[in-house]
Order: C-alpha cells, then sequence, then structure tokens
C-alpha cells in the first residue's frame, strides 16, 4: 500500500461493504504508482471490475497512472436532473400516459438502438464537441444546457482517432437510448425541501415533477474500455509496473497509452453527455407535447454530473489525475466552473435510490476538497447481485409492487426488473445521510418516483 485506505460508511453499511471483495480492491488501488492521499470508498461502495464501485482515487501527473479499471466499462455514465413547468397536482393521473410516452421516444434495453444513424462525420463530431454539437449545430437543446452540464458536455482532449472502428461501430446507432442494466429514465416529485435557500437556486419547489436520467456511453463506452484494458495489460511488463490484480491494469498518463486511452475516454464522456442531452430533448417534446399550455416555460436542466470518469483536476496545488468511479463530483461554493446561479451555494450532486424509493438533490461543500477530491457517491449502492436479486423476487412481483404504490412501470424484460428491485439495493436515506455527516455533501431535496422508464 503506498497510501492508507479511508471509507466513509455508517456501521451498518459498512457491515455490507465488508461482506464482499469491496475493501480487498479498494486496498489493492493503494498499490497503483503515483496515487496520493488516500484510496476513498464512498457509502455505497460495492464490488466492481479492479476498482470497486464507490471508490475515488487521484494519481499525480505527469507519470502518475491511469487505469480503465477507476472509470469502469460504461464510460461517464451519469445522471442528469431535469425540472418540468408542472406540478403533482397539475400531472394528476397523466403521469401513467407521460410514463408511456416516454417510454415511446427514448428506445430502452439490450443492444437497442436510436432512430438517428449517424453518419461517420456526425458521430466524429459528437466524440469530439459532446453536447455541444447536439446543442449549437443540431437544435437538439438549449445553451443554459451547456452551463449546467459538468464540464459544460465536453472534454477537449478527447480524439475520435483514439476511438477503435468496431467501438465507433458499436456507438453509431445508439445515441438517445438508455440501454439495460440500472439505467432509467424516472419521472419524479419533489416531496420534501430540506434546504429552501438552495433548492430555490437550482429551481427546485415542493410538489414540482421531475425528470432524472441516468444512461452513459453506450456500447460504445464499453468498447473502449475493452480495448484498453487489453492494451494496458499486455504493456504492464514494458512500464515495469507489477499489481495484485490485473484488473487494475494501468499506463502512466504521460505515456503514449496513456495519453491514447484519456483521449478515447474523453470521446466516450462526449458521448455519454451527447446521449443525456438528446433524451432530454425528447423528453422536453413529449412534455410541450402532452401538455402544450407549458410551452413557454420548457423543461430545464437542473444539472448533469459524471460518474464514471477519470479528469485532470487541481487540488491542493497539485495536478492530479482523479479516477472516480461509481461516484461523481461534488464541488463547493465559489468554483469557477459552475454556472453564476450555483457558484454561491455549490454544485449539486444526485444520490438515486431505485426503483420505488427516493433520490436525493445534495449540494457539494467546500470541506469535500480535502476530504475526497471533491467527490461524492452516486446512488445508494447494490445490495445483492442480479442474480440474487433475480433468485429473491420476480419482475411481475416487482411491478405489481410498484403499481400498487401508484408508480406508473415501463420495462422491455421482466428480469430487467428483477435485477434492479428496490431490495438489491442499500437505503438510499442512510447513504445520503452519511454523506452528509461525513462533509462531503448536504441534503436539497427529496424526490420520490411517480413513473419509471427502465433499461
Amino acid at each position: 500500500m503506498r497510501v492508507p485506505v479511508r471509507i466513509y460508511a455508517d456501521d451498518e453499511l459498512l457491515r455490507g461493504i465488508l461482506q464482499g471483495d469491496a475493501l480487498a480492491q479498494l486496498v489493492n488501488v493503494t498499490t497503483l504508482p503515483g496515487i496520493v492521499d488516500f484510496a476513498y470508498g464512498m457509502p455505497d461502495m460495492h464490488e466492481g471490475y479492479g476498482f470497486p464501485v464507490g471508490g475515488v482515487a487521484a494519481t499525480l501527473l505527469p507519470d502518475g497512472v491511469v487505469s480503465p479499471g477507476g472509470v469502469g466499462f460504461d464510460i461517464n455514465c451519469g445522471v442528469r436532473l431535469l425540472a418540468t413547468p408542472l406540478t403533482r397536482q397539475q400531472l394528476g393521473d397523466r403521469h401513467v400516459d407521460l410514463t408511456h410516452e416516454i417510454s415511446r421516444s427514448i428506445p430502452a434495453g439490450t443492444g437497442r438502438g436510436g432512430r438517428w444513424v449517424m453518419s461517420d462525420t456526425e458521430l466524429h463530431r459528437v466524440l469530439t464537441e459532446g453536447a455541444e454539437y447536439l446543442v449549437r449545430d443540431r437544435g437538439f437543446g438549449l445553451e443554459e444546457d451547456l452551463a449546467h452540464t459538468e464540464s459544460h458536455g465536453r472534454l477537449p482532449e478527447a480524439d475520435p482517432a483514439a476511438v477503435s472502428r468496431r467501438a465507433q461501430e458499436r456507438g453509431a446507432g445508439q445515441l438517445g437510448t438508455i440501454g439495460s442494466g440500472n439505467h432509467f429514465v424516472e419521472i419524479q416529485q419533489v416531496t420534501e425541501v430540506l434546504d429552501p435557500l438552495v433548492a430555490a437556486a437550482f429551481g427546485l419547489t415542493p410538489g414540482q415533477v421531475t425528470v432524472l436520467i441516468h444512461t452513459g456511453s453506450r456500447g460504445l463506452g464499453h468498447q473502449v474500455c475493452t480495448d484498453h484494458v487489453r492494451l494496458f495489460d499486455a504493456k504492464l511488463a514494458h512500464f515495469g509496473i507489477t499489481l495484485p490484480d490485473r484488473q487494475l491494469s494501468c499506463a502512466p498518463a504521460s505515456s503514449a497509452e496513456g495519453t491514447a486511452y484519456l483521449r478515447a475516454m474523453s470521446a466516450a464522456a462526449n458521448y455519454a453527455w451527447a446521449n443525456r442531452q438528446l433524451i432530454t430533448f425528447h423528453v422536453r417534446e413529449v412534455v410541450r407535447r402532452m401538455f402544450p399550455d407549458t410551452a413557454p416555460r420548457p423543461v430545464r436542466v437542473v444539472y448533469d454530473v459524471a460518474h464514471n470518469i477519470a479528469k485532470r483536476e487541481t487540488h491542493q496545488g497539485r495536478a492530479l489525475c482523479v479516477h472516480r468511479k461509481g461516484a461523481t463530483r461534488s464541488f463547493g461554493p465559489g468554483e469557477p466552473e459552475l454556472p453564476d446561479e450555483y457558484r454561491d451555494v455549490g454544485q449539486p450532486v444526485f444520490i438515486p435510490g431505485s426503483m420505488g424509493t427516493a433520490t436525493w438533490v445534495m449540494v457539494g461543500t467546500r470541506e469535500s476538497a480535502s476530504r475526497s477530491f471533491a467527490s461524492a457517491c452516486h446512488g445508494a449502492g447494490r445490495a445483492l447481485s442480479r442474480g440474487a436479486a433475480k433468485r429473491a423476487v420476480t419482475g411481475a412481483e416487482v411491478r405489481a409492487a410498484l403499481e400498487s404504490r401508484g408508480i406508473a412501470v415501463r420495462c422491455p424484460t421482466s428480469s430487467g426488473l428483477a435485477e434492479e428491485a428496490p431490495i438489491a439495493y442499500k437505503d438510499v436515506d442512510r447513504v445520503a445521510l452519511v454523506v452528509e455527516k461525513a462533509g462531503l455533501a448536504r441534503r436539497v431535496a427529496r424526490l420520490e418516483p411517480i413513473g419509471v422508464v427502465k433499461g
């Protein structure tokens, strides 16, 4: 171990973390060349590929390593919160119709393609420019959407030439789709506001209808990770790196291989931001069609944050490569990248639960910079594997339980519902409270689901 491990959890969450291999994986992360300070574990931490999901680690640039396992296969899997001009009372029982129309507009499921099959030129612009291309050149959004997106929806390091042909083929037809697994588009209502001042800055009010989008870079990002894990694994001896787990395969960020990965990862991240931007466009169109009287007040992007990413950031005067895998950035007040209306309060942070449980809107703190490289957790975290969840409950049972509570559900498969059943996840209220007590982010508002479109 080159640095210690630090885990943020209470007794109950820590018991869950210790049941699997997540702690051993976090200890392995501390062996990476160039790692500084701590390897951090968030309260939602569970076993992943090499790095645990809910792990945060930073390496010192220029020669500290970058590890694809510290980003994950779904590069820039992230969440975007939309605030609609509707209240729950105005929506009434049309939440079922709204869920259905969103499911018709946004393809979901394994391998599902979108309505736009991009040409090579269009795809390369998405990989290079991210959400900016969709907003400024294609008209799929508003300029303020970019200001309310982490890194303005674009990492400038991106290079389509670093993305394999196979990865590009997988991504050409999947923009505007949510995929499968734990990805979703969820219609919610604001049921509780704990910090009215910050909630007002975020544009959230009690009873408001919101939409949370959770998806990433689809098959393109998965292929980018696969390609570079294989390449790094073959190069470990060349770099003189010995690892306790080859799933941590890495390369110095300054090397040709490390630079190529960062350029490809940035391109995949840009694809993911463009993906959530196109989904936002479709949600706006559905709301406009169904509720034409709200047209002068369009659906607004509260914020968009990445979960699985490695970013060049400066912390305590050091240039670092910060790996966040199943973790979200949590900037406090005063950060120049934040939009003007958020700069005095801090960055929005979102901690979704699962179908049938709440999502917490939180706000980043100044303390998080020294406690976690300005990071917080990205969700409740799995308590059961997908296989264990399917053995415990059927998709039909999950659907019936949700619908009995007035939550509309659209999902292409029953097994997909079972895999993501609420029992498969930790208590999101407990997780959010730990994050707050640790000083990583503060609770602002609680959102509860009224409609779910699952992949």
